[in-house]
């Protein structure tokens, strides 16, 4: 019995504070807003009313009725008015900025991923089918796969310098080891020449111009794709820090705690009171909204376009494919190759020497050499998917952020009683001006003078990105890529139009097709030794890969790249 008793009589005693909180006249101690005063830790309670008397010297909230406030409570009070706002608006952007920075950083860790499975696949291929010539070109792979991985994190490298870097120092190896082959070795100076000849004798066709197209189709739309969604959190992250001007933080106090000086410490804000206050407040943040509109609309634009060759998925695991190509296109023109060599080098000294092999070390083989399977629903485009779709529904934040807060935090629900800036009230008789700056000249509870720099700072970076944006995603025509950064000036015009050359699936490419094979290629459950064959669709060659391994290779191919997202100068 005792213990039904004890709710009920609780809630007599609440429905008895409403009561005594909703008459402002006849207040006649001040021990409640003494109590709640101390447990907001603004300050001691000595020296504050017992009782409500006369506060002449009260500069916001002014009223002729007694007064439970001295100045100094005042103050404290106006401090913690803004410091609820700040904790209002963090609470209201955390999901949104949990929504964008868990995929930002979820995005980076696919790419590392699809960079090292990429890496493998190719250093494999050298292992099975180039074995001779393995051990060396294993330290090119690497060198260009952790370029990938800086340019996509946003270092200043060029890919077309690291893609030709690649090529140049593939044919060397290829010239030693198939073209001129035997168990040799050539000078330093003669390797040199080579490298230097690569981009006059062209031994490997046009691959390494395709190679280009497709790594700056793919590669520079995913970077700032990434660089963008980090200026999204940076954006969340200044206005959930706004400096409150002098006026909101009155009309903040007055809203909020000017209640407590007499006494109606359980009242609320009116509805239409609040959003005056808040759309004054957050008037110019409420004009980052058109920007922030056009922002997830560019992101979701770009998202849509980076598919076939503008999918970096798609690029990377098939990039051992091009190489394969290109050897063996070297391979075929190998006398054509050897005369122009020697013309140009001359013919080498050579020396005897031990070739160095990928030789298969059992122990060492789940180390570094098996690839990661990867489920379709895992794939970066469908991650893309469903992060636009989420981040869809914020596409009028910061436009209905005051009504927001109001009608979830501050105002009192429809029907009660509640604060009019003056006193109780049923509702508020005053005008309710609209969000942002324009239609603050009427707001009779905030004036709003000016703009806000930290916010005209925050438009501007959100329009370079939107341009960024746009600009990387493909067109019918054509598709201009800008190289980033204040590092160079390049531009590099690229077709939007897919052809053979692009390798995107026409006569004799077969790519597209093969992209499926290798992405399951070889599950977690299965040993290296376990793979006969691999077959490519266009050339009909079979790759043998019995009874060889990569244990040298896999020794030096720990991928070491700098997953630092670095914020470009040219967009912070």
């Amino acid at each position: 019995m005792e213990s039904q008793t004890w709710p009920v009589g609780f809630r007599c005693l609440l429905l008895l504070a409403l009561v005594g909180s909703a008459r402002s006249e006849g207040v006649q101690t001040c021990e409640e807003v003494r109590k709640l005063f101390q447990w907001r830790l603004l300050g001691a309670v000595r020296g504050l009313p017992d009782s409500p008397r006369a506060g002449p010297d009260l500069q916001v909230c002014i009223s002729k009725k007694p007064t439970c406030c001295t100045r100094k409570m005042e103050e404290r009070y106006q401090i913690a008015a803004r410091q609820d706002m700040q904790q209002f608006l963090q609470t209201s952007s955390s999901t949104l900025k949990f929504l964008i920075s868990r995929n930002a950083a979820a995005f980076q860790e696919t790419l590392e991923t699809l960079i090292k499975q990429a890496e493998n696949y190719t250093i494999i291929l050298f292992c099975n089918t180039y074995r001779n010539m393995a051990l060396e070109a294993a330290a090119s792979v690497q060198e260009f796969f952790t370029d990938v991985g800086l340019y996509l994190f946003g270092a200043d490298v060029n890919p077309e310098e690291f893609v030709n870097r690649f090529f140049d120092s593939l044919f060397p190896l290829v010239y030693n080891y198939l073209i001129s082959p035997g168990v040799t070795d050539s000078s330093l100076e003669y390797s040199e020449c080579i490298r230097m000849a690569r981009r006059d004798v062209s031994p490997f066709g046009n691959i390494p111009k395709r190679v280009m197209g497709q790594m700056g189709r793919s590669l520079l739309p995913s970077r700032t794709f990434l660089q963008a969604l980090n200026l999204g959190i940076e954006v969340i992250n200044t206005t959930d820090y706004l400096h409150f001007s002098k006026e909101c933080s009155r009309a903040l106090l007055k809203m909020q705690y000017c209640p407590h000086c007499q006494g109606l410490t359980l009242t609320k804000p009116c509805m239409e009171y609040c959003l005056n206050v808040m759309r004054g407040c957050l008037a110019h943040m409420a004009e980052l909204n058109p920007h922030w509109h056009a922002y997830i609309r560019s992101l979701e634009e770009l998202s849509d376009a980076m598919h076939g060759t503008y999918d970096i998925e798609h690029v990377l695991l098939n990039f051992h494919l091009l190489v394969n190509d290109a050897v063996l296109q070297a391979h075929l023109n190998g006398q054509k190759l050897l005369e122009q060599v020697n013309r140009i080098c001359g013919r080498p000294v050579r020396t005897p020497t031990q070739s160095p092999r990928c030789s298969f070390d059992q122990s060492k083989e789940k180390h570094g050499m098996k690839t990661t399977t990867r489920n379709s629903e895992e794939t970066l485009a469908n991650r893309r998917k469903e992060f636009i779709n989420s981040l869809r529904l914020y596409r009028s934040f910061y436009g209905g952020l005051a009504d927001q807060l109001c009608a979830n935090e501050l105002a009192a629900a429809d029907g009660l009683p509640c604060w009019n800036g003056e006193d109780i009230a049923k509702s508020y008789t005053q005008r309710v001006v609209g969000n942002g700056i324009k239609a603050q000249s009427g707001n009779p509870e905030v004036k709003v003078k000016g703009t806000d720099p930290v916010i005209n700072q925050i438009i501007d970076k959100l329009k370079h990105v939107i341009q960024l944006l746009q600009g990387r995603s493909p067109k019918p025509d054509k598709w201009e890529l800008l190289q980033l950064g204040s590092g160079g000036g390049m531009v590099e015009q690229v077709s939007g139009d897919c052809d053979d050359e692009d390798g995107c699936g026409g006569s004799g490419s077969g790519e597209v097709k093969r992209t499926l094979k290798i992405t399951d290629w070889m599950p977690d459950d299965m040993n290296f030794s376990d793979v006969k064959q691999i077959h490519q669709t266009d050339t009909g060659s079979t790759l043998d890969t019995t009874g060889a391994g990569c244990a040298a290779a896999t020794e030096s191919m720990t991928f070491t790249l700098i997953s630092v997202v670095m914020l470009l100068p040219g967009i912070w």
